[in-house]
């Protein structure tokens, strides 16, 4: 089964205290559903039409593993701490086995 990579960019953080009060919550409530961070943070170099803002790169053993994290309770009320603190989309894709 391949594994699954939960991608969230941000195109603008409008609050950072809710995004910190956000992640609290959101990180605990991810790893307890299986997943692993390899990336936090601002990219080192972009090309093309690569922008400079934070990415999140989260790995799961499945997609259905990354969907269930995303609709966990855990996760929702992270969500709701968040709230319209930072402007962003999160792509969960299956990777290459």
């Amino acid at each position: 089964m391949a594994k699954a990579y939960w991608i969230a960019c941000y195109h603008a953080i409008k609050n950072p205290d809710a995004l910190a009060a956000y992640a609290k919550l959101a990180a605990p409530a991810i790893q307890a559903a299986g997943g692993r961070f390899l990336v936090r943070g601002m990219p080192a170099k972009t090309y093309e039409a690569g922008l400079t803002q934070r990415v999140v790169v989260i790995e799961f053993d499945s997609v259905a593993q990354a969907t269930a994290a995303h609709d966990s309770a855990g996760y929702q009320a992270a969500l709701k701490e968040l709230g319209n603190a930072a402007e962003r989309d999160i792509r969960i894709v299956e990777g290459v086995s």
